[in-house]
């Protein structure tokens, strides 16, 4: 028995070996390689996205100058060894407003995407879960919410309650929310539908432990590409606001707020006042799309083979 149990480790052993060497396992560190020159986009993006991160995080060491430090004496220089991106009218560094305003775009954007994804997912959830008379409900709230076009829902909410980056962060967030819960909701409708769900209704299980325990994670990938996606347009709609007047109050340098302030009367003759903050837009909403379409081929298993 025991040459029979040896024997049979070693065979064993051997299968184990020939699979390794046919197919060998990858490191975290292969694997982020590999995903590198799969999706080489994706990978530059990714890096932008963290340059900025960076840069807002770290802002008063990479910052030169105090954004909100106004020298009429130096107003409307050009680029220089001092003032990268020159100064605008007010004679206040604009690269040092485009870092900070980093802070405050990013914030307002990443921060607006969790709340209003993670609510979103949750409604979604429950009402393809419960279905019925619940579900016809949410679903019609949803759809209210989703027939006002995107700004001028912001602009209500805002006008509401008053311009602030939390206010500003609250209405990002509501209309957000429809979206995600519509898309997550078409989801559980497909998972709850599946095997193990009527085997943990069968033994007992609560439906608030049944959502978190099998229908979240089945439901949790298509969360994160949501969020990633729609930080960009976060972005772009704080932007908006503030070029609309209803953003962040000065002097909090925001990259919408460079567009709107009163030196927009000077983007004719002095270009690059608009150039800097209208690139800094550009590049992060660009670069979160991008990443959320990389994180939705990787992710999403019908996807993988392209």
């Amino acid at each position: 028995m025991r040459s029979e149990g040896a024997a049979l480790e070693a065979q064993r052993a051997a299968v184990a070996d020939e699979q390794n060497v046919l197919h060998p396992r990858r490191g975290p560190a292969a694997r982020l390689l590999l995903l590198a020159r799969k999706k080489p986009l994706g990978t530059i993006a990714g890096v932008i996205i963290l340059v900025m991160v960076a840069m807002a995080i770290f802002a008063p060491l990479i910052a030169p100058f105090d954004p909100t430090f106004a020298d009429p004496r130096h107003k409307f220089l050009g680029s220089s060894a001092n003032h990268f991106f020159g100064t605008d009218n007010l004679g206040r560094d604009v690269f040092s407003q485009i870092v900070y305003g980093a802070r405050t775009s990013l914030w307002a954007g990443i921060t607006a995407t969790i709340f209003g994804t993670i609510f979103g997912s949750l409604i979604g959830m429950a009402s393809g879960y419960a279905g019925g008379r619940t579900d016809m409900v949410i679903q019609r709230i949803m759809d209210a919410l989703q027939a006002l076009p995107l700004i001028v829902l912001l602009l209500v909410v805002v006008s509401a309650v008053g311009p602030s980056l939390w206010n500003i962060i609250w209405a990002l967030s509501i209309a957000i929310l429809p979206a995600a819960g519509r898309i997550i909701r078409g989801n559980a409708l497909v998972v709850k539908n599946e095997s193990y769900i009527e085997a943990a209704r069968v033994v007992g299980c609560r439906p608030d432990r049944i959502l978190l325990r099998h229908v979240l994670p089945n439901v949790s990938a298509y969360i994160l590409v949501i969020a990633s996606v729609t930080i960009g347009g976060a972005i772009l709609a704080e932007a908006a606001l503030s070029f609309l007047g209803l953003g962040v109050p000065p002097p909090t340098p925001t990259w919408g707020g460079m567009l709107s302030s009163a030196g927009r009367r000077f983007f004719e003759s002095h270009q690059s006042l608009a150039l800097y903050p209208g690139l800094a837009i550009t590049i992060a909403v660009l670069s979160f799309n991008l990443l959320g379409d990389t994180l939705r081929d990787v992710l999403d298993p019908r996807l993988r083979g392209r």
